[in-house]
């Protein structure tokens, strides 16, 4: 950008005007039938594609990684370091949306050999995908998929060049991508990982972890269960620790189960860490929206009747007080579109004509224009009576 004076820039309007008007007398009477712009823009953006599944990779005792490569042979749409992939799984009559932070690099992703890598591992609750993707997917399956989603980056004009990375079971993925961007030289950033697991031998990803760790990426292990010989970091990840690793002006990613969260919040509100330094990432649907305050406990047993409309069609559907309406209507067939899943990106915004619902206090994304208006976030939300519902047509 030049700089030619107060006058001259104010004044630059009327000459834009005037070189476009030159341009409008001098140009072709042919018709532009291809426009640059957009097609980049379908390129690196393309929508939902076809991944199809290359490799599968123990990690761990209890997590495997898969690997994808683009179905039609061309290069995979570009990702910060730190977001994920939204998989669509066809399972019985309904598609079922689920969304993996990716463990691979956007730097992985480029070239003709470029690939997507998801790490998924065995859950204690709600493993109904994560079952699927351990025990039944095999080499050679295929996947839509929309890559490239979330805000959990790296980002310079906000974030300071000191990372710290607080990580507990399967959320060490998204910093993985972003140690091996680090390492590739792609990610301008001093990096600490500081993963909380409970033994040494079901760590996610340590082995890639030991490869990366050098000059601008530390990992540090912290380890809660019983690891006789163990030499490093025990317990939880206190704000001992998290300062011990921590230099004076520090950037905080945290990403783990929700109780995880909870946690770690409030031991850096021990150290003082001013919010704007301090980057959560979406955990998913609440495991008990009844534990929340403000969740009336007289209905968690009740089941209402929930109508759904799309356009000129309505189905009745029956729900329970303790599901999400995503999970209600995803049980029920009816396909709604979802991203994250954690009442962030806005992808399944809904419409409440009639009834009373309850939206959970941590996965409350809504706008305000949304709250004036009705509108939720289907995934975040849970019904309280019968309710009667728009949703968007596909």
């Amino acid at each position: 950008m030049k700089f030619k004076g107060f006058l001259k820039d104010v004044g630059g309007a009327s000459r834009v005007t005037k070189a476009r008007l030159e341009a409008f007398e001098n140009a072709s009477a042919s018709p532009v039938k291809t426009d640059p712009i957009s097609e980049c823009m379908k390129a690196w953006h393309p929508g939902r594609i076809e991944l199809e599944l290359k490799e599968i990779i123990d990690t761990c005792k209890s997590a495997k990684s898969f690997r994808f490569v683009r179905k039609d042979g061309k290069e995979l749409p570009y990702f910060y370091a730190g977001q994920y992939v939204v998989f669509d799984f066809e399972i019985g009559k309904c598609t079922v949306s689920r969304p993996y932070s990716i463990s691979s690099s956007p730097s992985q992703a480029r070239g003709k050999d470029g690939f997507l890598e998801i790490t998924v591992r065995r859950a204690k609750q709600d493993a109904f995908i994560s079952e699927y993707m351990l025990d039944k997917a095999k080499k050679g399956d295929v996947f839509t998929a929309l890559v490239g989603n979330g805000q959990f980056f790296y980002e310079p004009l906000r974030d300071a060049k000191h990372v710290v990375a607080l990580a507990g079971g399967v959320g060490i993925t998204p910093f993985v991508s972003m140690a091996r961007e680090v390492a590739a030289g792609k990610l301008p950033i001093d990096l600490t990982i500081i993963y909380g697991s409970e033994k040494e031998d079901d760590i996610v990803l340590k082995e890639e972890l030991e490869k990366l760790g050098g000059k601008n990426v530390h990992i540090v292990h912290v380890l809660s269960g019983d690891n006789p010989g163990w030499k490093g970091e025990t317990g939880f990840i206190t704000s001992e620790i998290i300062k011990k690793y921590s230099a004076e002006d520090t950037t905080y990613f945290i990403c783990g189960p929700q109780v995880m969260y909870r946690f770690v919040e409030k031991e850096l509100k021990k150290l003082d860490i001013p919010q704007r330094r301090i980057r959560f990432e979406v955990f998913g649907q609440a495991r008990d929206i009844s534990r929340y305050d403000g969740f009336p406990q007289e209905r968690k047993d009740k089941t209402y009747k929930v109508t759904v409309v799309r356009g000129k069609d309505k189905v009745t559907i029956p729900a329970k007080a303790t599901e999400s309406l995503v999970v209600a209507m995803e049980r029920a067939g009816i396909r709604i579109e979802t991203g994250c899943r954690s009442g962030e990106c806005g992808f399944c915004r809904t419409k409440l004509i009639e009834g009373s619902v309850f939206v959970c206090p941590e996965n409350d994304g809504r706008r305000a224009a949304d709250k004036d208006f009705n509108y939720f976030h289907a995934c975040s939300t849970y019904p309280l009576s019968n309710l009667t519902i728009q949703i968007p047509i596909l």
